[in-house]
């Protein structure tokens, strides 16, 4: 089994879970393509479907750059919290400590960092505030179910930015790009024990300890699976027709040409 994976409930919960599960809800409405817009390359995913399908996929990404984390490190993905629908992205635990995960997929966009607010092409965000809030109540419940204080760092992962900006740095909320984080985690000093870390995570992977049960609902993987596929298959046919536009363009430039000069000659 892998060592990066607690091997008790909430420790098999696959990555993306719960957005993976709202795509394909919203997707389910959307009509398949015909047979001309598959030909041209039309995206299938719906426009609702969208930004569940762009963060599912920055949480898929993440995740399989925490697997490489290496012996004693935990993570969890996906985690049902509190009494309502939300969820932590990933919570990491291991010999620098407790950490939630907020992903954040922002692909071809300008983030700009500053230390209470980031911008998202110019426009303000509420990620601090909740990378935050989420950090605290993790505390709150971790340190409940182990019946000492644990302190959580929230960390904010920046996954597919067009630029990043950093004008100031959060005191207290970290702010990474995705291909940062792993090393971040990796070289931050040590602060827990292994058998601390052990037992964080065992007590971590109980669903109890998030006051909320997993929804019951199998969510079909597979499916998301076949959807990011067929988005794929979409968007290499457009980039097709794009480069066939583009290498028509000098043989219609030389045509028109040579018919020109043939009427100039006459």
């Amino acid at each position: 089994m892998n060592e990066n994976v607690v091997a008790e409930s909430l420790g098999l919960r696959r990555p993306a879970t719960s957005v993976i599960a709202e795509c394909l809800r919203v997707q389910a409405t959307v009509p398949p393509n015909s047979a001309v817009q598959r030909f041209f390359g039309v995206s299938p995913l719906g426009r609702e479907a969208e930004p569940w399908y762009t963060g599912a996929l920055g949480e898929l990404d993440v995740a399989r750059r925490l697997g490489g984390l290496g012996p004693g490190w935990f993570v969890l993905h996906s985690v049902p919290i509190g009494a309502g629908s939300s969820d932590l992205d990933h919570v990491v635990i291991g010999p620098a400590g407790v950490f939630t995960i907020n992903t954040k997929h922002h692909r071809g966009q300008n983030v700009w960092i500053g230390g209470r607010r980031i911008l998202v092409n110019g426009q303000r965000t509420d990620h601090l505030r909740n990378a935050k809030h989420e950090a605290k109540r993790t505390s709150q419940l971790l340190s409940v179910a182990a019946r000492e204080l644990v302190d959580v760092t929230p960390i904010i992962a920046i996954v597919g930015a067009g630029g990043m900006t950093v004008r100031e740095r959060p005191h207290d909320i970290v702010v990474l790009c995705e291909s940062e984080l792993v090393r971040w985690l990796q070289r931050h000093p040590v602060t827990l024990a292994p058998a601390q870390a052990q037992q964080l995570a065992a007590l971590a992977a109980l669903p109890v300890t998030w006051r909320r049960m997993p929804e019951t609902d199998i969510v079909d993987h597979s499916a998301f699976e076949r959807l990011r596929a067929a988005v794929d298959r979409a968007r290499r046919k457009r980039r097709g027709w794009a480069f066939a536009v583009i290498a028509a363009i000098p043989v219609a430039f030389l045509l028109a040409w040579s018919a020109l000069l043939g009427v100039l000659l006459r």
